[in-house]
């Protein structure tokens, strides 16, 4: 089963594209996107760049508070490692369990389920991903009523939430398996994010780098020459992204491009404008994470140290 599951997402990517490229005129997809505007292609590159950088960053604040010492260099490096990998390979996420093993190999016994350095990498990504989840909840409730009813898009944001919240229980209830493990995930947990300072820290880093995010989305849509309204776009970009955090394909592909589709539709703007602007985006991000290809042809991750919580800054 876990050998067929690569497969299985390639598969689920092609069937989705199929079915957006027979609903709309594919050919003409393609035309919009290659045909790109080259100063939005040239914006969202350089925005790519300032966004791993923070993100590189961010991870490497966590770490620090975890008693991990990372140099910045290093986690440059292999964020836009792992940013490619998930790109390349399917499920979205094999890049930063990537970054995490490669960490926890170099920092930590292999009975250690990962340890703190392997932790740093996952407490990261969830705190992003936790204000993205509430972008896309606040983004959901204020479409237009075509899309649904309060009732029933309250009842969905609340379910999708709900799912995201019995993800993370479920992983730490994993690596609390022993106890004292539990509490010790609990205790990296707020060390890391919940204390007042390190907590305005971490907030206000998510929310930069979901405005990346956002804009890149914007960037992609300005490039392929659709002039919607910003306070129109903006609410759908956040929905469409989410769906990306679904394992189920490679990098997102089809399930995104379907959702923008019905989303575009359900809010009366045109289904082929949410296809190609989709499609932009995952190009302009394919190309943005080419530097971690390069990555590859460089050796393993340099050995990071091992600090005290005192000394790590």
């Amino acid at each position: 089963m876990k050998r067929s599951g690569p497969l299985l997402r390639i598969g689920v990517s092609v069937a989705l594209l199929a079915v957006v490229g027979w609903w709309l005129d594919l050919r003409a997809v393609a035309a919009r996107v290659a045909a790109m505007d080259l100063g939005w292609v040239a914006a969202a590159l350089g925005l790519s760049v300032a966004q791993v950088a923070l993100l590189a960053w961010r991870w490497r604040y966590t770490a620090t508070q975890l008693g991990v010492g990372l140099p910045f260099g290093t986690a440059w490096r292999e964020y836009y490692l792992s940013i490619f990998l998930n790109q390349v390979l399917p499920g979205g996420v094999l890049g930063d369990a990537s970054r995490a093993w490669r960490q926890a190999r170099v920092l930590t016994p292999p009975t250690d389920n990962g340890g703190p350095a392997a932790r740093a990498v996952i407490f990261e990504r969830l705190s992003a991903q936790a204000v993205m989840t509430t972008v896309a909840v606040v983004s959901l409730l204020t479409l237009p009523a075509q899309v649904a009813g309060p009732g029933s898009v309250l009842a969905g944001t609340i379910a999708f939430v709900a799912l995201i919240a019995a993800g993370v229980f479920a992983w730490v209830r994993r690596q609390g398996s022993r106890e004292s493990l539990a509490d010790q995930v609990i205790r990296e947990l707020i060390t890391a994010h919940f204390t007042p300072s390190i907590f305005l820290v971490q907030f206000l880093t998510a929310v930069a780098a979901v405005a990346s995010y956002l804009l890149t989305f914007l960037c992609a849509a300005r490039a392929v020459g659709v002039e919607t309204d910003v306070a129109v776009l903006l609410p759908l970009v956040a929905p469409v992204l989410m769906t990306m955090l679904l394992p189920v394909t490679v990098a997102g592909w089809g399930l995104r491009e379907g959702a923008a589709a019905m989303l575009w539709s359900a809010v009366g703007l045109t289904a082929a404008d949410g296809v190609v602007v989709s499609v932009a985006y995952g190009v302009l991000v394919l190309l943005s994470s080419l530097p971690g290809g390069l990555m590859l042809l460089r050796s393993p991750m340099r050995t990071v140290r091992r600090t005290s919580a005192e000394g790590g800054s």
